[in-house]
């Protein structure tokens, strides 16, 4: 298994994809959160107190909404760029053990994604810690940014993406095709919440919204109003756990019995 993962972590890092994508994620969510919390204003007349229903920890980490999306690209690439190129067979001969292939591309995709997840969400949830209080989210107003549930938003969204990129990763190895594995791995995540919009059944709207991998996971991230979610925060990252799991067995069983 270590020569496992040393040949996987040198074929990554070989790829000039991988740097970029991981830099995407930290920019696009540093960017998007920072824009997010420097826009955000508490407003005592339109929404009272915490009443407002404006979550700090979900502004500060607002980036999450597009950081899945390269967190799921990384994911479908991490094998799917194999399929395309052919490699796949010269892999697959150097490492006969399908199982233990797959094994290796997971710890060699999660690590990077978590560490990267990490200082860009982290880095935004200091951010807001430090600008939100300035923007009325005050302990005066109900809001106390530098709690432990902060901490716990932030902890759920770094292992929510790193989730999607195990499940972007399984999603490539059931499909073979890295176009193809995208959008599938986008619409897992995009499909439920559209749909529960567009659904005026309150009782069916919640089921999808327990269900569904992406709100599910972002529901983990609030930290105001726990009482009216779907699910509760651990549970709901539970929930991603599950289809990031269900995908990576999928693509590991199909990896197993068809030819490469």
């Amino acid at each position: 298994m270590r020569r496992a993962i040393r040949a996987e972590w040198a074929k990554a890092w070989s790829d000039p994809a991988t740097p970029w994508l991981l830099a995407a994620l930290i920019v696009l969510s540093v960017s998007v959160s920072g824009v997010t919390i420097g826009t955000a204003r508490y407003s005592a007349t339109l929404c009272p107190a915490a009443a407002c229903g404006q979550d700090p920890a979900r502004l500060s980490l607002a980036g999450v909404y597009l950081g899945q999306a390269v967190a799921a690209l990384a994911g479908v690439l991490a094998i799917g760029g194999e399929y395309a190129t052919g490699m796949i067979r010269v892999t697959l001969t150097a490492i006969p053990r399908r199982r233990r292939l797959l094994a290796a591309k997971a710890l060699v995709l999660a690590g990077p994604v978590l560490a990267a997840s990490a200082l860009a969400l982290g880095a935004a949830t200091l951010t807001g810690v430090i600008v939100l209080p300035g923007h009325g989210f005050t302990v005066g107003h109900g809001y106390d940014l530098a709690s432990w549930t902060t901490a716990r938003a932030w902890c759920c969204a770094t292992l929510y993406l790193t989730l999607v990129a195990v499940l972007g990763l399984g999603v490539a190895a059931a499909v073979r095709d890295s176009a193809v594995a995208t959008g599938v791995a986008l619409g897992l995540l995009y499909l439920f919440p559209i749909a529960a919009s567009a659904i005026g059944d309150q009782g069916l709207q919640r089921r999808l919204e327990q269900i569904g991998p992406m709100s599910a996971g972002l529901d983990s991230q609030t930290t105001i109003d726990l009482h009216g979610l779907p699910l509760a925060p651990w549970a709901g990252l539970g929930v991603v756990a599950l289809w990031a799991a269900g995908m990576f067995v999928l693509g590991g069983v199909l990896l197993r019995l068809r030819d490469a």
